[in-house]
Parts: C-alpha cells; sequence; structure tokens
C-alpha cells in the first residue's frame, strides 16, 4: 500500500475544527513543524491537543498556540513558552497536567487497546485526589478543576501499595516526525527525535508522518523498523531544506581554553 501523499497540506487538508489531535516532539526535538505550519495554514481551530509540550514561543505548536487555534491541551510541561503559561493563567486555555510517564503510557495504552491502567505515579496528590486546576477563570480563580480518580490497593511489588485508574488516550489524529519511511508508512526514528513519537503515532486513529527520507519497500532493514507501518495511514516526504530546519532550544556556549 503506497501512503505517501505530496504535500503536508494535503496530509492535513481534512483535520476539521474541533479535533483531537496528538502530536511529538520532546520540546524542540522530533517535533512535525511542516504539519503544524500546514494545520496553521489552512486555518484548524478549536483544537485538543494532546503532547509532552506546545513548543516554545514562535515555534512548534507555539504557532498554533499564538494564533488561537488551541482549546484544550493535555500534557506533562509548560515549561519556558510565555504565551502558553499566560493563555492557562488567564483563562483562555484549558490544561490538564498529566506525569510524564503516565502520558507515554496513556498514549501506548490508547494504541493497543487498553482502556485503563493503575500506576503510582501521582498517588497522594491532586492527580489522584482531584483539584488540579485544568481551568482558571478570568479573575484567577479556578473555573474547572481535575475529578478525583479511582485507586485501589495492590501487593504484586513484594509490598501492599496504592495505586491510581488512569485511562487511555485516544485521538482523532496523530502528527509524527521521522528520519526514514517507506511506501507502507514503516518508520525510523532518529536518536532522540525518537521521544513520543511512536507512542503518539499508535494514538492516533488517523496517523501522518514528516520524513526527512523516503525510500521504496524493502529500502528499510526489518530490524530497523521503529514502528511498524499498520499505525500509519499517509507519509510526507521532506525536501531538505525542511528537514534542516532543526532549532536549538538553548544554545549554551563556553569560551574555549587555548591549545
Amino acid at each position: 500500500m503506497d501512503k505517501r501523499v505530496a504535500s503536508a497540506a494535503e496530509a492535513v487538508a481534512d483535520i476539521p475544527n474541533g479535533a483531537s489531535i496528538a502530536v511529538g516532539g520532546f520540546g524542540l526535538n522530533g517535533v512535525p513543524i511542516e504539519l503544524i505550519r500546514a494545520l496553521l495554514g489552512q486555518g484548524t481551530a478549536d483544537l485538543e491537543i494532546v503532547s509532552n509540550n506546545l513548543g516554545v514561543d514562535g515555534w512548534g505548536l507555539g504557532l498554533l498556540l499564538a494564533a488561537g487555534r488551541i482549546r484544550r491541551a493535555i500534557g506533562s510541561y509548560v515549561g519556558e513558552n510565555k504565551e502558553f503559561a499566560r493563555q492557562y493563567l488567564g483563562g483562555e486555555i484549558e490544561l490538564e497536567l498529566t506525569p510524564q510517564g503516565t502520558l507515554a503510557e496513556r498514549l501506548r495504552a490508547g494504541g493497543v487497546g487498553i482502556p485503563a491502567f493503575y500506576t503510582a505515579s501521582g498517588v497522594g496528590t491532586m492527580v489522584s485526589e482531584g483539584g488540579l486546576p485544568w481551568r482558571y477563570a478570568s479573575d484567577g480563580s479556578v473555573a474547572v478543576s481535575s475529578p478525583p480518580k479511582p485507586t485501589a490497593a495492590f501487593g504484586v511489588f513484594g509490598r501492599e501499595a496504592d495505586y491510581v485508574l488512569e485511562t487511555a488516550i485516544r485521538t482523532d489524529f496523530a502528527l509524527v516526525r521521522a528520519a526514514k519511511a517507506d511506501w507502507h508508512g514503516n518508520l525510523v526514528f532518529e536518536k532522540s527525535a525518537r521521544n513520543f513519537n511512536p507512542l503518539v503515532a499508535m494514538a492516533g486513529r488517523i496517523t501522518i508522518a514528516e520524513v526527512d527520507e523516503v525510500v521504496e519497500p524493502g529500502g528499510l532493514a526489518p530490524d530497523d523498523v521503529h514502528l511498524p507501518g499498520i499505525y500509519v495511514d499517509r507519509v510526507v516526504g521532506l525536501t531538505p531544506e525542511q528537514a534542516a530546519d532543526l532549532p536549538i532550544e538553548k544554545r549554551t556556549v563556553r569560551t574555549r581554553k587555548e591549545a
């Protein structure tokens, strides 16, 4: 099956207003930037985004955020995105903060058909007991807070302890970035750019991958494939210029000692 699509714009053309979208990346690493730009260009709005973070000011998901296109987010990190913090604290966006490992497992569970699972992360905190501010009112009060989650005790690791029930995440679409793909959608990721991308791809009902290089079927050794094409619906090949658009989130330098 040939899953290649001619352009990022064509690949995201059927994403409607109000869609839920899982997006790969960690910071600025492994971000499907061309698909995000195409989504921005077509004007899609009222989105629910599931991603570790929402990019930075002026790049990645920060572009959709600045344009007011995101209604709700599920993630684990606000970071140094000043616009994200402003919108959240100002009541313009709803945010469901989730422990990072829990977010990863919720995405994986959505991809493999597990509706919910128990984890120790967040037990005894507002993550399990409820009360996390999901949305603020314009006056700074909490308009919507997280509900309490079911807990249960298990003695499977040598001691009995409480665990909290977390539900799987399944989204309408998923956008990911990979280093290589074949026509069938089998994906290879580049080192740490792998991050959330495979899990995000699994969670989407329709998954779109932008890739640095597209090879013919048989061009990928089976043992090199990180994510099988069964999880991928569309493949967009990037130009060399697009593939090279890899900004550094924090550039730090030091003076080298003379040899």
